[in-house]
């Protein structure tokens, strides 16, 4: 399976796991919720869609890379304790309890979340003294004489013998007591993904015209050579913090995420031209509807490489006028929910101002629980932050009465309104400007279902076309991207693609 249906089975898993009948019982009994194995290649994602599942079902997550422990510190250091048998006094083995135990207890106490997936990856990688650890850890949910407390799920992961010679293979019993899941890399379900989480736009539209350099583990006489995902995403960070500084992405620093010789020269030479072309094309004009005459002479002439570079580009201009409005809605949302709870209760409280306070300490309190229990993305924490920031600008002033109070909280949400509307209106002006160009660039052509492609599936464009709906846009995606046409349109692309490869 992909990563995405692993992703889906493990929610649906956590799901069941945790539920309850009416007297608050797991439907499930511990002894029959069986540990989730993953075994897939390295830098795959194991780990991101772990994190990825604990935020989304509100529950907590500790994560340990087993091979970086030893047998110690999985179970405890050993001290002795006397006990009576028989009338007899005995000096026996005890166990302090194992630094993984600690941990989930530690994570329930920061984060006041009592259920939540305990992660250990890289289990078939143990040294030989702790693999009889992991093995009674999988069959039996302990780590020596400790449990794992109820409401928490066992995960972990491996990865195949192909890829690490220091893999141990479980045995028939230990594999009859977990639920096996086997995942391949898959870049047509990365590129959903690396979308959502904005993984740069040169690397994207690298990875359409090369999708078979996504993934990719060689070994020659050198040595191994290999791309992963794991791999792209970083760059990606690195690309955009360089772009920032003004610092040149070359082939060195692509060759230091990418150890395939081949794939970071052919991807690095890329790089050079998509930077090229966003200068040469003009994108940011293009956006705000001063495109040059000579941009549709070049573009009718470009070959494909270039015409999908310069879709990619457009899309990515495009899509930080949907990040920005999505951030402005969402701390307007959220000041909203604060103001509308400190109405609430207005009414009833003595001292307006010592209302407020204490409602801005309780959401500063929770925030604290969100971020101890990685709750939040970092999207979320920034907005978070801000939001306390302009509260904290808004406090009544002592003696204002109830009116004059909420008034005076409110104002500053009044002008974040207006810087709302006024990031919706911008992202709604170039979309108009977008489609402009396309048009007369592309017409009805394979770009376009590109571009409608990125609209439709991007979490900020999308959201923001069911609020604000374009004409265009509606049209497109009908014509493009349903029934026949749209298969015929895709073959061309992949046929085009093929090509260029």
């Amino acid at each position: 399976m992909n990563i995405r249906q692993a992703k889906e089975e493990i929610k649906n898993t956590v799901h069941a796991y945790l539920a309850k009948d009416e007297t608050g019982t797991y439907r499930i009994p511990a002894i029959r919720q069986r540990p989730i194995l993953l075994i897939g290649p390295p830098g795959i994602g194991k780990t991101q869609i772990m994190e990825q599942i604990a935020r989304e079902c509100r529950i907590a997550l500790v994560s340990y890379t087993i091979t970086h422990h030893t047998r110690q510190s999985a179970v405890g250091l050993p001290y002795i304790k006397e006990e009576i048998f028989l009338g007899h006094t005995y000096s026996v083995t005890e166990y302090t309890m194992s630094e993984i135990i600690a941990s989930i207890y530690q994570k329930m106490r920061d984060s006041g979340l009592r259920e939540g997936i305990l992660f250990i990856d890289e289990i078939n990688c143990v040294s030989e003294t702790l693999a009889p650890t992991m093995l009674q850890f999988l069959q039996c949910k302990t780590f020596g004489n400790q449990s794992i407390p109820a409401g928490w799920i066992i995960a972990a992961a491996g990865n195949p013998p192909e890829y690490n010679r220091s893999v141990r293979n479980f045995d028939m019993v230990t594999l009859d007591r977990v639920r096996y899941l086997e995942i391949e890399a898959d870049v047509s379900v990365w590129k959903a993904y690396a979308k959502a989480v904005h993984i740069h736009r040169a690397i994207l539209s690298y990875l359409e015209l090369r999708p078979h350099n996504f993934y990719r583990v060689e070994a020659d006489v050198d040595g191994m050579q290999f791309v992963t995902a794991r791999g792209w995403e970083d760059l990606s960070c690195l690309m955009k913090t360089y772009e920032e500084l003004h610092i040149p992405v070359n082939e060195a620093v692509v060759s230091e995420f990418l150890h395939h010789k081949e794939t970071a020269m052919d991807a690095a030479s890329y790089f050079e031209l998509f930077y090229k072309y966003q200068d040469d094309y003009g994108i940011s004009d293009i956006l705000t509807g001063n495109t040059r005459p000579q941009v549709f002479a070049r573009i009718s002439r470009a070959a494909f490489d270039e015409r999908l570079s310069v879709t990619n580009l457009l899309s990515d201009g495009l899509s930080n006028y949907f990040i920005r409005a999505a951030a402005e809605k969402e701390r307007t949302d959220l000041w909203y929910a604060f103001l509308k709870k400190y109405r609430s209760e207005l009414s009833d409280a003595k001292d307006s101002r010592i209302c407020y306070s204490r409602l801005l300490k309780q959401e500063e309190e929770q925030f604290s629980l969100e971020q101890k229990g990685n709750l939040l993305n970092r999207t979320q924490c920034k907005n978070k932050e801000w939001l306390f920031t302009e509260l904290k600008n808004s406090i009544p002033e002592n003696g204002m009465g109830s009116q004059e109070a909420f008034a005076y909280a409110r104002s500053g949400f009044d002008l974040q309104q207006e810087v709302l509307e006024q990031t919706e209106l911008a992202a709604g002006i170039a979309l108009e400007h977008a489609f402009d160009f396309m048009e007369q660039a592309f017409a009805g052509g394979q770009e376009m279902v590109v571009f409608i492609t990125d609209l439709t599936i991007g979490i900020e464009s999308s959201a923001f076309l069911a609020e604000h709906p374009s004409e265009r846009y509606t049209r497109y995606n009908s014509q493009l991207l349903i029934g026949t046409r749209r298969e015929q349109l895709l073959s061309e692309l992949e046929r085009d693609t093929e090509q260029f490869i």
